[in-house]
């Protein structure tokens, strides 16, 4: 019987990714060789292919692989390449450790903005003792994309009290969230002033966080986008934030990553970043999973976390 060494297995990503993934699978199964994408002399005899932001077009050299892989939860970089090969399936990391560290930034996020935490370093910087003053904001939370992340995030948010909706294209019954769905987008958006972005990047989630949205939205509304850059447009969200329709955002992805160094963005007073590190998969799990989908694919069975193409997720 065919045993998952026994296939051909390759990696297109950048080179610290290629080590990393290498280095666990060492670790957890020393006999899997991992070869990488543009040193592979005979590509169309490779099984399955890891990818994370391989350049555009690499995967026609693949003709016969049997399954993609994504190196993380989102799988935008593969639904773009139009080389990627239609009957090929292509599944994802879903790791309980990426739900841990999301929903920690997430509150985290909230717990800022809630606390007004940029207030009081300010204080503490002046030296002023502003103990009669409100220290929280009264906030009613919404998240948009209700996936594995969202879900977990919303969950963990109302259990520490908060008011928590959430909104999805399809409907979505989680105990404690109210729920919206379909074209409840705007009902919405009107009952929360935080919004927390978790959804992954489609063709219609495109520049989704843009004037259009934002004329929607109750105001103000503090945003959280821990997406994808593409999901948003930085021009709108400046621009939203100067009429008060945005009072700040916190934003983990960029248009553009890494940000530009001449991006408005880097000093804005009313915007808190970091550099796309709000979660981060953790390659141990991700291995098991693959290996044990290696499995699966040999023996004809259902694979795990496989992506629907229509939806993009």
């Amino acid at each position: 019987m065919t045993k998952p060494h026994q296939l051909r297995w390759a990696i297109v990503a950048p080179n610290a990714e290629v080590e990393k993934w290498r280095e666990n699978f060492a670790l957890e199964n020393p006999l899997v060789l991992i070869e990488e994408g543009d040193q592979v002399k005979d590509p169309e005899n490779i099984d399955i292919l890891l990818l994370w932001k391989h350049p555009k077009g690499t995967l026609k050299r693949f003709k016969n692989v049997k399954l993609y892989y994504s190196l993380g939860a989102g799988v935008d970089h593969l639904m773009d390449d139009s080389s990627r090969f239609a009957s090929v399936p292509i599944c994802r990391i879903v790791d309980p450790m990426l739900s841990f560290s999301m929903s920690n930034y997430l509150i985290f996020a909230t717990l800022h903005h809630q606390r007004k935490w940029k207030k009081f370093l300010h204080d503490r910087k002046e030296k002023i003792w502003d103990h009669d003053g409100l220290a929280e904001r009264h906030i009613s939370i919404g998240i948009m994309g209700l996936g594995t992340l969202g879900q977990d995030a919303a969950i963990k948010l109302a259990s520490l009290g908060f008011e928590v909706s959430g909104y999805s294209p399809s409907k979505k019954e989680i105990p404690t969230i109210k729920t919206f769905y379909g074209e409840e987008l705007s009902a919405f958006l009107k009952q929360c002033n935080v919004l927390i972005c978790t959804v992954p990047y489609t063709q219609k989630t495109h520049q989704l966080l843009s004037k259009k949205l934002f004329d929607m939205m109750q105001h103000p509304t503090y945003l959280i986008n821990v997406s994808r850059g593409a999901v948003q447009v930085e021009k709108d969200i400046l621009a939203a934030i100067e009429k008060g329709q945005l009072s700040g955002a916190f934003l983990d992805v960029f248009e553009e990553e890494p940000l530009p160094k001449n991006s408005p963005l880097w000093t804005h007073e009313k915007v808190e970043m970091t550099p796309h590190n709000a979660s981060i998969t953790n390659p141990k799990a991700g291995v098991k999973q693959m290996l044990k989908n290696a499995e699966a694919l040999i023996n004809k069975k259902t694979l795990t976390h496989q992506v629907d193409p229509h939806k993009g997720y």
